[in-house]
């Protein structure tokens, strides 16, 4: 099993746990806007490690962005294998072609 499946797995689990005891069940007790701005705060922090040049941060910041997606997708109860797949379908599609093929 990869991380991402066994991460998705324990987000599941951690949404009936105590927000007290849980950083994840914290996240959900906030709700969507909640788990929005965590995402924002680490794609900013992303994105000052990668001004920076520090690819050490980029890898912790980059880290830490795609956990708070998977919580958001959790969240919706989407399955990141679902985003896998989409990203599948879009391989090898140019991303002009592609946007504009969405309706």
């Amino acid at each position: 099993m990869n991380i991402i499946n066994e991460l998705a797995d324990v987000l599941i689990d951690r949404k009936g746990a105590d927000p007290d005891s849980s950083y994840v069940a914290s996240l959900y007790a906030k709700g969507r806007a909640g788990i929005l701005e965590k995402i924002e705060e680490e794609s900013w922090e992303l994105v000052e490690a990668a001004t920076a040049g520090e690819s050490r941060e980029v890898i912790h910041e980059t880290a830490d962005l795609w956990f708070h997606t998977l919580v958001l997708l959790s969240h919706l109860n989407v399955h990141p294998a679902e985003v896998l797949s989409e990203m599948e379908r879009r391989f090898g599609v140019s991303g002009h072609d592609e946007k504009a093929g969405r309706e």
